[in-house]
């Protein structure tokens, strides 16, 4: 038992580490407005479970907790993907892998903060 706590310990530190060793810039406003647009989970589109943020690209393989790259996953999902790749996952899962890519897409543009104005001269 104290073995398995160990083990538990040694990689809660190593998620702080990374999580730590990154910039995170998910706003609750963004979270709340990603949740929305999704209107439940984003891979299973369960609306009857509370939902956690996801790392579509996850934080072992580079991701970061941002507009970008956050996706409202219920609890079951979550933790089925794990640090999985989402392309694969989703297939393994037979989720259908093009309409949450388009989805994913669409939400991230109608989410993005409006492009700065161009001062090019005409």
């Amino acid at each position: 038992m104290a073995m398995r706590r160990s083990r538990r310990a040694v990689a809660a530190r190593r998620r702080k580490r990374r999580l730590d060793a990154v910039e995170h810039d998910l706003s609750g406003d963004q979270w709340a407005a990603l949740r929305e647009a999704w209107g439940g989970c984003a891979y299973c589109g369960a609306t009857d479970r509370p939902l956690q943020r996801d790392c579509v690209l996850p934080l072992s393989r580079g991701g970061r907790y941002t507009l970008d790259n956050i996706a409202p996953a219920c609890g079951p999902c979550n933790a089925s993907k794990c640090n999985d790749e989402v392309t694969g996952w989703l297939r393994r899962k037979r989720y259908d892998e093009r309409a949450f890519l388009e989805r994913h897409a669409a939400i991230r543009a109608l989410l993005a903060p409006p492009a700065p104005p161009s001062h090019g001269v005409a």
